[in-house]
């Protein structure tokens, strides 16, 4: 029975590890946070929540002397966000990315092939070095979220 109970607390203290391990890790990389939001309406209020709400991060680790990574990942109906012809976001995305360099964006591939496919046209972007597209809007928060990122849905 104590053999029982030393291999339990010492998986305890692995697991613990484990845990602690990961905050470390990613501050390797010059952020002490990370946080993805998401965004899958095409609803302006939704869309300048996830804005005011990394906004709102960001300052008040500013504020602690410390930096975060934020990205915004739009997929579904959620797209419209980035996209350059419907966006009703459009033009607070033009003032907002110089303002806050480390909030990115990312826009689902699989939504710009369905839209393309529907449309008959590939959708344009908004053109801003802080949007980039990725291959699935949906895996990209599962991989950052394995990656010890927050997620936050607006």
């Amino acid at each position: 029975m104590r053999k029982t109970f030393i291999a339990a607390l010492a998986a305890v203290w692995v697991s613990i590890g484990i845990l602690t391990a990961a905050p470390a890790q990613a501050a390797s990389d010059g952020y002490n946070h990370h946080v993805v939001f998401h965004v899958d309406e095409n609803d302006a209020a939704t869309m300048n929540l996830a804005l005011n709400n990394a906004a709102n991060v960001v300052k008040h680790y500013a504020g602690q002397g410390e930096r975060v990574q934020v990205e915004i990942v739009a997929y579904g109906p959620g797209l419209h966000m980035l996209r350059a012809d419907t966006s009703p976001v459009k033009d607070r995305l033009a003032t907002y990315a110089p303002s806050f360099p480390d909030v990115t964006f990312a826009a689902c591939g699989n939504t710009l092939e369905g839209m393309t496919k529907s449309e008959g046209k590939v959708p344009e972007l908004i053109q801003s070095d802080a949007i980039t597209t990725v291959p699935s809007g949906v895996v990209q928060i599962m991989v950052r979220q394995d990656q010890g990122w927050h997620y936050i849905r607006p």
